[in-house]
């Protein structure tokens, strides 16, 4: 278990360190224009999806077949080459080309959850879903912080540094991963389980999990939305660097960390897992409305502080849905979560970043609102409450 949440943490340092940068860069490449910026953005982040999309089930299913080791340094390696590429783009084409690998191997995250679901019994499950979330936590508490301040001194070195985290992480896992899957509960690969949307059929096999699809669909819209565009928007609207945007990240890290590695187990064990999925979903209701509607900096610190305890919520119905797929189909239900994730991260960056935040920072809008993404993403939130309290009323458990 120890040696899957420290190539977790070192993966997603290396994705944090990039990501008060990015948006910036293509700034940079779109000549100084927040507006053009947003758009680009939102069409390099629904790019980064669609590949996601793509290989999310290849590699959920590879590793059924293969076993999770493999599939995992292979994306470890492939991340260290991609970094160095973005590193050196003389253009925004680049970029693309960057992002593109970035997705392939990123889909890997499935692997990850399935080899989480390997190595857990019943009792624990919900416990390393979250340590799963405090590795990802401490990631992005060092990550942004690290690259606000490496921006600070060249926009490329953040890229540079997250290279030699990868392969440093491949490097890592190649002598010390064990894996996770023993060969007799392995399964023969199938391209029609493989394929994007052969995987989304495979999550139909199990009720609670199709069940739980609407709000896959509508809490992951609301995520992406808040991910692509936070760094644009406290840059639009409050003034905010690098350096700041880094250390907002820091404390959603540290957040996290907190409460998906102290508070999930009790909180669930206290409530249960639906309880704590309806809680945690009322808390980014409030959240996503508070973002939206900041006046001032310190607003936004104040509800990162409050919106982290609905953290609790993601691992509990990772906790569901593991309970529920025996080990040998982990693999392809990951791969079709996350590919019902993709998906949904697609539109999302065309919608909240691209679309709302582009538009109402431009000079054509009625009214100058950089904040409506956050109010679109809090209407997103009281949907999934609204989708699971019937699922919940219509299979008690």
């Amino acid at each position: 278990m120890i040696f899957i949440l420290i190539t977790v943490f070192i993966d997603v340092l290396g994705i944090g360190i990039i990501i008060p940068i990015l948006p910036e860069l293509i700034k940079e490449f779109a000549g100084g224009s927040t507006t053009m910026a947003g758009r680009w953005f939102g069409v390099l982040a629904s790019t980064y999806a669609l590949t996601q999309f793509v290989f999310a089930p290849v590699l959920g299913s590879l590793s059924d077949r293969v076993g999770r080791r493999p599939v995992i340094l292979i994306a470890l390696f492939g991340l260290g080459v991609d970094y160095i590429i973005m590193g050196f783009a003389p253009t925004l084409g680049w970029l693309f080309v960057g992002r593109l690998i970035a997705g392939v191997m990123g889909a890997s995250i499935t692997t990850a959850n399935a080899y989480i679901a390997d190595v857990s019994k019943p009792e624990d499950r919900a416990r390393n879903f979250g340590l799963i979330g405090v590795s990802f936590g401490l990631g992005f508490i060092f990550g942004p912080a690290l690259g606000g301040f490496l921006g600070g001194v060249d926009l490329r070195l953040p890229f540079f540094v997250s290279a030699g985290l990868a392969l440093v992480n491949w490097l890592y896992g190649f002598f010390v991963l064990p894996e996770s899957l023993p060969a007799e509960k392995r399964s023969a690969f199938s391209w029609k389980k493989a394929n994007p949307v052969g995987s989304l059929f495979v999550l139909g096999s199990y009720p609670l999990v199709a069940g739980l699809t609407a709000v896959f669909v509508f809490v992951v819209l609301a995520q992406r939305g808040l991910e692509t565009v936070w760094v644009l928007f406290t840059g639009h609207k409050f003034g905010w660097d690098e350096q700041m945007n880094g250390l907002s990240l820091m404390l959603v890290g540290i957040m996290a960390a907190i409460v998906q590695g102290g508070l999930v187990r009790p909180i669930v064990k206290r409530l249960g897992e639906r309880r704590a999925i309806l809680y945690g979903l009322v808390v980014a209701v409030i959240t996503y409305l508070g973002y939206g509607l900041a006046t001032a900096s310190w607003m936004l610190f104040a509800f990162i502080v409050f919106g982290s305890i609905g953290g609790v919520a993601g691992p509990a119905i990772q906790s569901l849905v593991a309970g529920v797929v025996p080990s040998e189909d982990q693999g392809k239900v990951q791969g079709g979560i996350q590919s019902l994730m993709s998906l949904t991260s697609i539109a999302a960056p065309l919608i909240f970043t691209a679309g709302l935040f582009s538009y109402f920072t431009s000079p054509g809008a009625p009214v100058e609102l950089p904040g409506a993404p956050f109010l679109l993403g809090a209407v997103m939130y009281a949907l999934a409450f609204v989708s699971v309290l019937r699922l919940f009323r219509r299979m008690p458990g």
